[in-house]
């Protein structure tokens, strides 16, 4: 089997590779990625000491695609994944729907003209949130959760944010170039004849990720505790109660082995992340990085941003139902693991660009 991983010099992209490099022996992989990123470099070496064919290249560029050979099947981890881009000063709004959608386009050009199978790493960024910012949550210990005694939405639970919950509109502009993206890759697959999955992904984490705030919490907090770096409770009193649960993209590869075995199935897009049993808060977090570092001093800042959200848990039971896949490590051991490259690798914030 061939397969080609957009985005794959990537946290996302690079564990993904060297995962199914690990589970399908004999699978040929190649990766394209324009570099952009601080730390690409670094996982780009890796990625061709495990013999990946590496392509430097832009989705956004049509013509790029020109020079990549035919393959099976193209896994997207490409994206600006930041619920802020767009509006945070560091990318236009044009240059997010570049990448996010117009690059989508392009991928699903190839995969129309090699007949290669289409699987788009989504984001839980394409629900809507102004229903999930409305909900009632109580605090419970040092983390919010949602009150028993209200009437809830369809399509949210204690057990997190099911497929049926609204994506209309507000959902961030990066939340709308991803469910466009879901959209045109269905309307593809249907026209042209080649089997899509969409996989709707809560936050990814685990060593190696690139610390920014806004693409990996989870490392990003560990990594600036450890360094004794400025961090703030950003909304909600400025208590750090807010929380999200946590998955490891290498527990994505079972689901991913039978999607591409797969042509067919009723259900196109599903829920992946670690759900209730793999959530903390900020709160929480800092516990666990004070019981492991030590003390450090985290500001608080009152304010709720536009598009924070005190309780985005993913509900991954259809995934469960129909591929029998739930997540397999432990929350714990995301941290430990995180922990562990933080003080293997002293200089990561910088190398990754958030310092």
């Amino acid at each position: 089997m061939k397969i080609l991983i957009t985005g794959i010099c990537g946290f996302v992209g690079s564990t993904l590779a060297a995962s199914l490099l690990e589970a399908l022996p004999g699978v040929q992989l190649y990766g394209l990625d324009n570099l952009i990123r601080s730390g690409s470099e670094h996982n780009r070496t890796s990625l061709r000491e495990l013999g990946v064919k590496l392509f430097h290249g832009d989705i956004r560029m049509a013509s790029d695609f020109e020079a990549l050979p035919a393959v099976d099947w193209v896994i997207d981890a490409a994206a600006n994944p930041s619920v802020l881009a767009g509006i945070d000063g560091q990318t236009s709004s044009r240059q997010l729907v570049e990448h996010n959608l117009l690059g989508t386009v392009n991928i699903l050009e190839y995969c129309k003209r090699h007949r290669a199978g289409f699987i788009l790493i989504s984001t839980s960024r394409v629900y809507s949130i102004g229903p999930l910012a409305e909900a009632k949550v109580e605090a419970h210990g040092e983390a919010f959760r949602l009150k028993e005694e209200q009437s809830l939405p369809p399509g949210l639970s204690s057990a997190g944010v099911a497929e049926t919950f609204s994506t209309a509109p507000p959902i961030s502009l990066y939340g709308s170039t991803k469910l466009a993206s879901e959209l045109l890759a269905l309307e593809y697959g249907e026209t042209f004849g080649f089997p899509v999955w969409i996989n709707r992904c809560g936050v990814l984490a685990g060593a190696g990720q690139f610390g920014k705030a806004d693409q990996g919490i989870f490392a990003f907090w560990i990594n600036a505790w450890m360094r004794r770096h400025p961090l703030s409770y950003i909304g909600f009193g400025g208590n750090g109660y807010q929380v999200r649960d946590c998955l490891h993209p290498r527990d994505l590869i079972s689901l991913l082995g039978k999607q591409m075995a797969a042509s067919s199935g009723p259900q196109r897009v599903v829920n992946l992340g670690g759900g209730a049993d793999n959530a903390m808060s900020l709160a929480e977090l800092s516990r666990w990085c004070r019981d492991r570092f030590g003390a450090h001093t985290v500001a608080a800042h009152p304010e709720t941003r536009r598009f924070d959200i005190p309780w985005m848990v993913m509900d991954a039971s259809l995934a469960r139902d129909v591929w029998e896949w739930q997540p397999q490590t432990q929350l714990g051991s995301i941290l430990d693991e995180i922990a562990l490259h933080a003080e293997q690798h002293p200089l990561w914030l910088e190398l990754s660009g958030a310092a």
